[in-house]
């Protein structure tokens, strides 16, 4: 089976747009795949974290993952930090990464605007997502748009790394879902929907309970007009609404258009409002069993022994061809 890596920060609430973009995917790639998802707890101190509130997230990230239907006993669900392979590999990384390379990425270039002082961490976290994605030598990865240059940085270290010291990595290739892969604000669809979005009415957060749902999706701004239509040039707003719907209804975007021609866009906001709870509601019920169960521990915990046992073994193909002695 084909290797597919992926994580999401424990950085404030997961929102819709992590679950539609990423989390309903790895749901369907365990399928046919060998999956290592994370929560990539070493990425969220790029930037400064509470303890208490960093520990509170990567415990309901993990939660999540397995409330949405990811099987641990089908992927390995853990901490990026349990694994050392990561920390030790992303170093390693960051030797074959050149300044100019991480002078480019548009991440940091967002992130660090207006401020008088950042870590050097969040200038170098391109080089250990490389090696997250590398210590395992995964096939392939899910990544939204913003994401993209990572990867594309990512396809370039393990063909540096092969051209110098001899061919070993896979090249990652990116999956892309159809329909998803970006879902943006409620009040600007120009913008991603975010978790560290100040306004609490941008995003729908996947612990948001049902009335707090339909309240938010009532107030998402909508284009002038009333007919329900995608067009994302024309008509942003209520294309993401439709983007939305089609998600978490199952139904085309042709049939999500058909079955509110000529209705306007309260009947069709009142109804997405109903699907969005209906997928949301027994995620809930399941993530509040899973924490009140204890068995989160243990989940992460065979989850690292899995991925550290993959993971070790590249690390140490990696140190052998730059010429580290065996330890």
């Amino acid at each position: 089976m084909k290797k597919v890596l992926s994580g999401i920060q424990p950085s404030g609430q997961l929102t819709l747009g992590n679950y539609i973009g990423a989390i309903k995917n790895f749901v369907s790639l365990q399928e046919t795949h060998e999956c290592f998802f994370m929560v990539v707890d070493l990425h969220a101190i790029t930037v400064p974290q509470d303890p208490a509130a960093l520990r509170e997230q990567s415990q309901s990230v993990a939660a999540l993952y397995l409330a949405a239907g990811i099987d641990p006993k089908r992927s390995a669900v853990y901490m990026q930090s349990h694994v050392r392979a990561h920390a030790e590999l992303g170093w390693l990384m960051t030797t074959l990464t050149s300044m100019g390379e991480l002078e480019r990425m548009t991440q940091f270039k967002d992130k660090a605007a207006g401020k008088d002082s950042v870590g050097a961490g969040l200038f170098v976290y391109p080089s250990l997502m490389a090696a997250d994605i590398l210590a395992y030598n995964a096939d392939l990865v899910p990544v939204g748009d913003d994401q993209k240059q990572h990867l594309e940085l990512t396809r370039d270290l393990a063909g540096r790394f092969n051209s110098r010291y001899g061919d070993f990595f896979t090249v990652p290739q990116p999956y892309f879902p159809e329909i998803g892969a970006r879902i943006m604000s409620l009040d600007d669809a120009s913008k991603k929907m975010s978790k560290s979005n100040p306004n609490a009415g941008s995003y729908i957060a996947l612990l948001d309970p049902p009335d707090v749902i339909r309240k938010k999706i009532s107030r998402a701004t909508t284009d002038s007009g009333r007919e329900v239509k995608y067009d994302p040039a024309g008509k942003p707003e209520v294309s993401n609404l439709m983007g939305i719907y089609a998600q978490m209804s199952g139904l085309s975007l042709q049939e999500v258009e058909a079955k509110y021609e000529g209705q306007g866009y309260g009947s069709f906001k009142k109804e997405l409002a109903e699907q969005v709870v209906a997928q949301l509601e027994p995620m809930q019920q399941r993530y509040h069993e899973i924490r009140s169960s204890g068995m989160l521990e243990e989940v992460l915990r065979e989850g690292a022994a899995k991925a550290s046992e993959t993971a070790e073994l590249v690390v140490e193909g990696v140190r052998e061809r730059m010429g580290f002695l065996k330890r």
